[in-house]
């Protein structure tokens, strides 16, 4: 996606809960740029977890330089599209694999 990038996986423990990660490492920027970034992602998580998340998966969410320019409506629908393909590689099954 062009303002986030998404990294998920089923949690490691059997909590059912809904766990989340905010990075935006040096390169983006200084300490209020990556502040500014991480907001951004925990209010658009905020907003778009509880719906589109899956129980017991974890997210890490890593600001891109998108995330400061882009309007907060197309971070949201940037981070729903981003979890619905996610999920959609958890469930689809690899070259070679049974299901």
């Amino acid at each position: 996606m062009p303002s986030l990038t998404l990294e998920t996986c089923p949690s490691a423990d059997s909590s059912e809960a809904i766990r989340v990660g905010f990075t935006a490492t040096r390169k983006f920027g200084g300490a209020v740029v990556r502040n500014r970034a991480k907001r951004r992602l925990r209010a658009a998580a905020a907003a778009v977890l509880p719906l589109s998340g899956k129980p017991g998966n974890d997210y890490v969410l890593v600001a891109r330089a998108g995330t400061l320019t882009r309007d907060f409506a197309s971070l949201k629908e940037d981070l729903a599209a981003a979890i619905k393909t996610a999920h959609l590689k958890q469930t689809d099954p690899k070259p070679g694999e049974r299901s």
